[in-house]
């Protein structure tokens, strides 16, 4: 069997996992650099009155291009026969589209402008997503996929406290932001691509299956389970993080709002790494899944149910940590968790593409739901709703049988 389609067995080294990471890293701060501080800006820029239902277009439709774009992308390169490898090229395909989305968004001067910059760069990121994920199947044994999944869990929170950093700190104004946010995107994407190695799939391999995307959950129920597990936990941490910016700056009243976001973007990227790197080792080391899952919706709703009790700036600095762990721990755990539920080799890309509409949904109902929420129950109701939908992952993860 060509190596493209077989069960990696060799170790990765760290070399190549730090090139992943890069890679990773680029993306999430292309993806969280906007989401958390320039899309907000920009919405208030434009439409003070009405910013949270202008980000709320914004990221709902950008939410809407993301689901189709990732599930495409993987099928596409499942059989794509480039001799640069069948990955590769989409990944630096949509590094380049993200680019260019966000170079958009840098010259937008009304919400129909930004909408479609947007749509851009979750058009290019998650076609790039689609191809990184499944570097982990194709790469890396199942021994090693937690320790590497809680790298790519390290690499989505650095990215987006160091997009924080960068668009803060390191330089001022929208469009400084949105263009560094691009040239750190093209270089983790082009340092991936140039120095790693992607199989060739032979013409005569190429899956003969029809072009689709549906995964019957009735032949594989494990995979279905996981899909709605890791549905709920993104929904759950879309409801928690999306709006915490109007959250310090209208309810906790912090003066400097940027500046505390990025407080406790440090104290959430701690302790991630910390859960990341524990779990992850640990999880290998035992062959066990499921349990840390559940530990980490045990963290992540202990979060969000801190600041429906109590609103404030010192409960937002606890909270911050236990999300941060939680979120690490479960990145780690699963991303191999998931890897293993996989239905065929030949599809990897295209059905860890279905798992990420998992990722894209919640960024098209959350600003949606998140809406109706806090106008009847104010931020005490949305953080509710992220600790309920929280809980259900855990729920969903114990009908899982086939995998430890």
């Amino acid at each position: 069997m060509t190596t493209a389609l077989a069960e990696p067995t060799r170790r990765v080294r760290a070399g190549w996992i730090s090139l992943l990471f890069l890679a990773n890293l680029g993306l999430w701060l292309a993806i969280y650099a906007p989401i958390q501080i320039l899309l907000p800006q920009q919405a208030e820029l434009l439409d003070a009155a009405d910013k949270e239902l202008v980000f709320g277009i914004v990221t709902g439709a950008g939410g809407l291009v993301a689901l189709i774009a990732n599930p495409v992308a993987g099928l596409l390169s499942d059989r794509t026969t480039s001799r640069f490898g069948r990955r590769h090229p989409w990944t630096i395909g949509g590094a380049v589209v993200g680019a260019a989305g966000l170079v958009v968004l840098a010259l937008a001067g009304n919400v129909a402008v930004m909408v479609l910059g947007w749509c851009l760069v979750q058009a290019g990121l998650n076609a790039m997503l689609a191809t990184l994920i499944s570097a982990i199947p194709d790469r890396v044994p199942v021994g090693q996929r937690a320790q590497t999944g809680g790298f790519v869990g390290i690499s989505q929170m650095f990215g987006t406290v160091l997009g924080a950093v960068l668009v803060t700190s390191i330089v001022t104004g929208l469009v400084a932001g949105y263009l560094a946010s691009a040239v750190v995107l093209l270089l983790g994407a082009a340092a991936f691509v140039l120095f790693t190695p992607d199989a060739v799939l032979p013409k005569e391999l190429v899956p003969k299956t029809r072009l689709e995307l549906w995964v019957s959950p009735r032949r594989h129920r494990g995979f279905a389970w996981m899909w709605c597990c890791h549905f709920v936990i993104n929904l759950g941490n879309a409801f928690g993080t999306f709006y915490l910016l109007f959250f310090l700056k209208d309810v906790v009243g912090r003066a400097d709002p940027e500046g505390s976001l990025l407080v406790l973007m440090a104290g959430y990227g701690l302790a991630l790494i910390l859960g990341a790197l524990v779990a992850g080792r640990l999880s290998d080391a035992s062959g066990r899944r499921k349990p840390y899952v559940l530990v980490a919706v045990a963290f992540m709703a202990g979060a969000a149910l801190v600041l429906v009790v109590w609103p404030t700036w010192v409960a937002s600095l606890i909270a911050g940590p236990l999300l941060g762990a939680g979120f690490g721990i479960y990145w780690a755990v699963a991303i191999a968790l998931l890897t293993q539920l996989l239905p065929a080799a030949a599809d990897r890309a295209k059905d860890l593409g279905v798992v990420n509409i998992a990722n894209a949904l919640p960024q098209v109902f959350a600003p949606l739901l998140a809406s109706g929420i806090l106008a009847g129950l104010g931020y005490a109701g949305l953080f509710g709703a992220s600790a309920l939908a929280t809980l259900i992952a855990g729920v969903f993860v114990t009908r899982i049988r086939t995998a430890a």
